[in-house]
């Protein structure tokens, strides 16, 4: 009896430690306010030694914060985006430079806040640091005269509240923007100390090229020897098969595809084993498959006039993949766009037959097809990915409403 339950706990106990990798894959960043805080926290022992062995990530926890110090295994890929909710509508929309250029002008002026501030401070402080010359000179104005500008800056505190750095007391951002009041809140500083993810400080590096600065930010310390190269090769392929949907070969670098070819079997057996995930090899490359959905912050089929315009753009670029057409180009799916708006007009939001609206329904999808990599993007050219020759579509029941009703 005393064997079976010594089994008992230690398959109890593994199973919480693959729920932990697959928390802080899809969140790597937990407070006490998130629900798998507490299991991580749990089992810190093994995630701080299995992260940095297996992916050269590391971890920091203490009693109100775990971050996951996470860097891209390719940083080229920007299909992920930091994004919030907008307009209403259930899409959420990737930041923009600008956006991206004011989070970093928050987080600084958070640097030296008091432990509550209000919205409108923040932007008084965000409009002393924009007036920097070197902001300035790269053609980037703030004026927070017009609403889109003052939105801008609620989009970037609805970003700072998903992320823990601010917790609401009271107020609505929406009143900022309308000018009609404020909003007032706590600023947490564990958070705010460990949310910056680089290996050096950005201020340190010199050059103005910025994948040079991106590379220089995120570069591991290795030893130049053999044993050194070979742990940050496998650590690159580690990170993409638990990062992103689909490895592709064609995607690696001669070094990486020998070491894959010489090293899949133990490798994905340290990291399935470790996730619960399910390994799905194919001729083209290999995915991580989750199926728990635990560590998946997004997927498809999604819900609503966008998830279903999503999936009937993927399975018209399914067919052109399989029918060998080759890449098209953005207009082309807009075009077929307004197809899809005609024919599903009874289904979808009112506001996609105004004019114009193929064009963000197809950038949404293109978008979200990219980010799970069943399509590359560049410039004005779509190419379909092999991934993408799974999908099948069938009709779907229409029962009860529109989702604008």
């Amino acid at each position: 009896m005393s064997g079976n339950l010594a089994d008992v706990l230690d398959e109890r106990r593994d199973d919480e430690r693959r729920r932990a990798v697959r928390a802080l894959l899809r969140n790597p960043l937990l407070t006490p306010r998130d629900r798998d805080y507490a299991l991580v926290r749990r089992h810190a022992g093994y995630l701080g030694q299995w992260f940095p062995r297996e992916t050269g990530w590391s971890l920091y926890t203490d009693p109100g914060v775990a971050r996951l110090r996470k860097v891209p295994g390719d940083l080229s890929d920007g299909s992920r985006a930091a994004s919030v909710r907008g307009g209403g509508a259930r899409a959420r929309l990737p930041f923009s430079r600008r956006r991206y250029v004011l989070t970093c002008l928050a987080l600084a002026a958070l640097e030296r806040a008091e432990s509550q501030v209000t919205l409108g401070w923040l932007v008084d402080r965000v409009m002393v640091f924009a007036a920097d010359e070197q902001i300035t000179a790269a053609g980037i104005v703030f004026t927070m005269d017009d609403r889109d500008e003052r939105g801008d800056l609620v989009a970037v505190a609805q970003l700072l509240l998903s992320l823990g750095v601010l917790a609401k007391i009271a107020g609505d951002e929406q009143a900022f923007v309308n000018r009609t009041g404020d909003a007032l809140y706590d600023v947490d500083r564990r958070v705010l100390a460990v949310l910056l993810a680089t290996r050096i400080g950005p201020s340190l590096v010199e050059t103005d090229d910025h994948d040079a600065r991106l590379s220089a930010v995120t570069r591991d310390m290795v030893p130049d020897t053999e044993d050194g190269r070979n742990r940050q090769v496998r650590h690159t392929i580690a990170r993409r098969l638990l990062d992103d949907p689909v490895l592709y070969y064609a995607d690696l670098t001669p070094e990486q595809r020998a070491y894959l070819d010489m090293q899949r079997g133990p490798l994905l057996k340290r990291l399935t084993e470790a996730t619960g995930f399910l390994a799905e090899v194919r001729a083209e490359g290999i995915a991580l498959v989750d199926p728990t959905h635990e560590a998946t912050d997004f997927g498809m089929p999604d819900e609503g006039t966008e998830g279903h315009a999503t999936l009937l753009l993927a399975e018209y670029l399914s067919g052109r993949l399989r029918d060998a057409a080759g890449p098209t180009t953005v207009a082309e799916a807009e075009r077929h766009m307004t197809e899809l708006i005609v024919e599903h007009a009874r289904h979808w939001r009112k506001n996609t037959r105004d004019p114009g609206a193929e064009q963000p329904l197809t950038a949404h999808a293109l978008w979200r097809l990219e980010a799970l990599g069943l399509v590359r993007v560049e410039g004005q050219i779509v190419t379909p990915l092999p991934a993408l020759a799974r999908f099948g579509y069938a009709d779907p029941t229409i029962i009860g409403k529109r989702d604008d009703q």
